[in-house]
């Protein structure tokens, strides 16, 4: 398989696990935040609507930016080339799903062909 392949799926794979991570986030709020709601007790309602804001929070702030590269690698731009080599560097902590999505996206996105795709992508980019 071309590299052009194995960028399209790091890509996807950058999407799908962002909106994944929105998707929980947005369940673990309506849970939380539900339950405290179905308490009807007031301190209740206050803690867990705090604590679902903050779960839903940095829930969003890990997702988004996978949802963004994907998107940018998609598209063959150099910045999202470097965000997804940041993000997965950091999904190598995360065994063992993360870290065999981590090494595929650092082993597809530092190999020389996949360097020259998006240098010649950049250059057209330049050109119109």
């Amino acid at each position: 398989m071309e590299m052009k392949g194995h960028v399209t799926i790091v890509a996807a794979l950058s999407i799908g696990f962002g909106a994944l991570g929105v998707l929980i986030g947005l369940i673990a709020f309506v849970i939380i935040a539900g339950a405290g709601f179905f308490s009807g007790d007031p301190d209740a309602m206050a803690i867990t609507s705090i604590v679902a804001l903050s779960i839903a929070g940095f829930m969003l702030i890990i997702s988004i930016p996978d949802i963004i590269a994907g998107i940018g690698l998609l598209k063959r731009k150099s910045w999202a080339r470097i965000l997804a080599l940041i993000i997965a560097c950091v999904d190598l902590i995360m065994i063992p799903i993360g870290t065999i999505i981590g090494a595929y996206c650092i082993w597809v996105l530092v190999h020389d062909e996949t360097v020259k795709l998006f240098e010649k992508a950049q250059g057209m980019a330049q050109t119109e």
